[in-house]
C-alpha cells in the first residue's frame, strides 16, 4: 500500500510540475513528510529573526531612505502588504481567482504527502517539527508587525514608503 501511495505521489509531482511553473510550491508540498520528520526545515531570514526580538524598536538610522529600505526588505520576505496596489507581483482578486485550480492541485498533492506518515501529529511533536513550525509562524507575524510599525514610523516622519529606496527623498528639515 505504501509503495502505491509513493508511486501516486511521484506521478502527481511530475504532472503538477509539468503543468505549471510553480515548481517551488510543488516541491514544498512534496517534501511535507521530510518536514514532518524535521529533516527539512524552513529557514527563517535574518530580518524576521531581528523583527521577532524587537518588533517595536525605533530604527537606529531614522532617515527616510533607511526606513524605506527596511520596509522593502520585509516586503521581499513577507510578500505584498495590504496597502500594496495591484501589480505583477501583487495580482488583483480576479487574477488570483484564476489560479485556484493550480492551488487545488498543489493542496491535493500536499494532502497526499501528509498521509504518508502515520500518526503525523505525534511524529511532528516528537521530532521537533511542530516547535520549529511555531517559530517560523511567530517570525512571520513579528515581521508583519515590524513592517506595520515602520510604516507608521515613516508616516510620522513624513516619509513616503511607497517609493523604491533609491528614489526616496529625505523629510523636510523642521524649522
Amino acid at each position: 500500500m505504501a509503495v502505491i501511495r509513493t508511486m501516486i505521489l511521484a506521478l502527481m509531482v511530475g504532472l503538477t510540475a509539468c503543468a505549471s511553473d510553480t515548481t517551488t510550491r510543488v516541491g514544498t508540498a512534496a517534501t511535507t513528510p521530510l518536514n514532518d520528520l524535521n529533516i527539512v526545515k524552513a529557514k527563517i531570514p535574518a530580518i524576521l529573526k531581528a523583527s521577532k526580538k524587537h518588533p517595536y524598536l525605533a530604527p537606529a538610522d531614522q532617515s527616510c531612505s533607511a526606513i524605506v529600505l527596511e520596509i522593502h526588505q520585509l516586503d521581499e520576505v513577507l510578500g505584498a502588504d495590504l496597502d500594496t496596489p495591484d501589480s505583477d507581483q501583487n495580482p488583483s482578486l480576479i487574477e488570483r481567482g484564476t489560479s485556484e485550480a493550480e492551488n487545488s492541485a498543489i493542496k491535493s498533492l500536499q494532502h497526499s504527502a501528509e498521509g504518508i506518515i502515520p500518526y503525523r501529529g505525534w511524529v511532528r511533536k516528537l521530532t521537533g517539527a511542530e516547535r520549529h513550525s511555531k517559530h517560523v509562524s511567530a517570525a512571520i507575524t513579528a515581521g508583519s508587525i515590524r513592517r506595520a510599525f515602520l510604516k507608521g514610523f515613516a508616516a510620522s516622519h513624513d516619509c513616503d514608503w511607497s517609493n523604491t529606496p533609491e528614489t526616496v527623498t529625505e523629510r523636510p528639515e523642521q524649522p
